[in-house]
């Protein structure tokens, strides 16, 4: 008997994607292998010396380092936080209205929401640091027309209102991002499903609640993960807004703020690009770790929900 003709390799596909990879592992991969690598060594009389663990040791068990170490993990699960509960669900609500089609001007709406999100990050910070200014700001005198004056406090200079109101300015720039993404999603949904929902007399609101969210799901979860990495690897709005510092006394201060100060100091402070560097590496690992967690354990429930 013949044996079966042997498949051709299909050289095609490995040239098509050596650019890509190419690139890939110039600006990602070797970049991140310097930076593990870097965390290892630390300077001593200038030689790098191979030191194991022990900036790990140094972030996590000495004061100098750790407390403003866990205070920023800290404000950086908040700042997460605050755009899950508000940005993606606002995403959704606004995602929903926009797919109806009895909402008139749709596609000016859709503009309007995501224009905020190719702003720069520069312009963004600036632009609402003058917006709640006590001095010259718009704010005092916009809250003043509707009575509300007296609620007005010079949020981005509290320390207990500083982080959350930069948060809301996040969400108010990217809440853009979950909008068209589940809108995308909703239009994907199958017509013979609506149909089939209609005629089983699901409209309205109760069929977005019992057909369109769980078929949607995975996009949300989708969204939800890119939420977390884009969070923990923020950085250009806390500087742009609270400069390195991350001000009022550090109650602004992220990962990405505290990374900047120790990698290349700031003021009287000297960089570190060792500790820098393992500062990096925890904020990889925190990365990696809930990536795993949502591919493992929250997409592989995720599955059964999609058509």
């Amino acid at each position: 008997m013949a044996a079966a003709p042997k498949r051709p390799f299909r050289w095609h596909i490995g040239v098509f994607l050596a650019p890509a990879v190419l690139v890939y592992t110039a600006i990602m991969i070797l970049p991140l292998a310097g930076t593990l690598q870097l965390s290892l060594f630390r300077n001593i009389e200038q030689h790098q010396v191979f030191v194991g663990l022990e900036n790990f040791r140094t972030l996590f068990g000495d004061p100098n380092w750790s407390v403003n170490f866990w205070n920023a993990l800290r404000n950086n699960v908040w700042f997460f936080i605050i755009h899950m509960l508000v940005q993606n669900p606002i995403g959704v609500m606004l995602a929903a209205l926009l797919s109806s089609p009895k909402l008139r001007f749709a596609a000016f709406y859709r503009t309007a929401i995501f224009v905020p999100t190719i702003l720069s990050f520069v312009i963004v910070g600036f632009a609402w640091k003058l917006i709640l200014s006590p001095l010259w700001g718009v704010a005092p005198s916009l809250m003043d027309l509707v009575g509300l004056k007296s609620l007005f406090t010079p949020w981005l200079g509290k320390e207990e209102y500083a982080l959350t109101t930069l948060s809301l300015i996040s969400v108010w720039q990217f809440v853009g991002i979950p909008m068209m993404l589940i809108y995308a999603a909703l239009l994907s949904i199958p017509d013979e499903v609506i149909e089939a929902a209609e005629c089983d007399g699901i409209t309205g609101m109760s069929q977005f609640w019992k057909i369109k969210l769980p078929l949607i799901l995975p996009s949300i979860g989708i969204i939800s993960i890119l939420t977390f990495v884009g969070n923990f690897n923020a950085f250009d709005l806390i500087y742009t807004a609270q400069g390195a510092l991350a001000g009022p006394n550090y109650s602004t201060d992220i990962l990405g703020t505290f990374l900047y100060r120790a990698f290349f100091g700031f003021q009287l402070q000297v960089g570190d690009p060792n500790m820098g560097a393992a500062i990096a590496t925890m904020m990889f690992l925190i990365i990696l770790g809930g990536v795993c967690v949502y591919l493992f354990l929250v997409q592989t429930r995720l599955r059964r929900y999609q058509f």
